[in-house]
């Protein structure tokens, strides 16, 4: 019998992408909210985070792994997950968060590894940290937080805005003294698909092992794109450079799983 899985987000980008992933090889059901395109799909849940019990949900579904990628307002997310851990400790049930390196964006000079302490100055990097608080509580066995740099990908909501500046010849803001590494959807998809299959818990961070600045990865997506006099408003934010990249050291994935800026390019750029 295969193994169920419950995608919370399921029809946003990300989410997306994990569903058509794990599909093919596991019972995979999804959340959705906004799409109503999903309502006839029946193996998509409506979900609204704001009045619905996630509960009533993983009862129908009985799911031995809960993915989330759901996005939404802050606060009622914490709420949901609060709901889900309380849920999960009565139950064999893991988890796995997406997180961000935004969790780290307190720490500029350097690039940050899994257990390095958070620390963030941004609402969105405390209220990953929030979460992530709540997972470290559970036994590890129990838990998988995949901390994401800047997602790209065909169609990925990144690079469709690029794509719209550089149709209406408007200059699109970079930053050169940014050092960050990337990731695409699809490659994300399949290092979940392995962190699933080899029961993997713990701290992931499965961005780019290389590191790019900003505006060099955009003039180079740019170039790929096949634009031509492309504009740009170069933005500093310092007189050193600052880094916002989440490396791996203590768990690294298999070679075959470890991405590249030059992969995260090619699988955005499809001819």
């Amino acid at each position: 019998m295969k193994k169920r899985i419950l995608i919370l987000g399921a029809s946003g980008f990300l989410g997306g992408h994990i569903y058509r992933e794990l599909c093919p090889y596991y019972d995979t059901y999804g959340t959705y909210f906004t799409n109503t395109s999903f309502a006839d799909n029946q193996h998509f849940c409506y979900f609204n985070v704001d009045t619905d019990p996630i509960e009533s949900i993983i009862q129908a579904v009985k799911p031995s792994c809960i993915i989330s990628a759901i996005r939404g307002n802050f606060q009622e997310q914490i709420e949901l997950h609060q709901e889900i851990m309380t849920i999960i400790t009565k139950r064999d049930i893991r988890v796995i968060f997406l997180s961000s390196a935004n969790v780290f964006d307190a720490f500029s000079n350097f690039p940050s590894y899994e257990y390095d302490k958070t620390l963030s100055e941004s609402i969105y990097g405390r209220f990953k940290i929030k979460i992530e608080n709540m997972l470290l509580r559970l036994p590890v066995w129990q838990y998988v937080i995949v901390r994401l740099p800047m997602v790209f990908g065909n169609n990925s909501p990144r690079l469709n805005e690029l794509k719209q500046f550089l149709q209406h010849h408007e200059a699109y803001e970079v930053f050169p003294d940014l050092v960050m590494n990337v990731t695409a959807a699809d490659l994300v998809a399949r290092q979940i698909h392995y962190l699933l299959n080899r029961y993997k818990s713990g701290i992931y961070h499965p961005g780019s092992n290389d590191l790019i600045h900003h505006d060099e990865f955009i003039r180079e997506i740019t170039e790929e794109l096949g634009y031509e006099k492309p504009l740009f408003k170069n933005v500093y934010t310092r007189n050193t450079d600052r880094f916002l990249a989440v490396l791996p050291k203590d768990n690294k994935l298999p070679e075959q799983y470890q991405v590249a800026v030059a992969d995260v390019i090619k699988s955005s750029v499809l001819r």
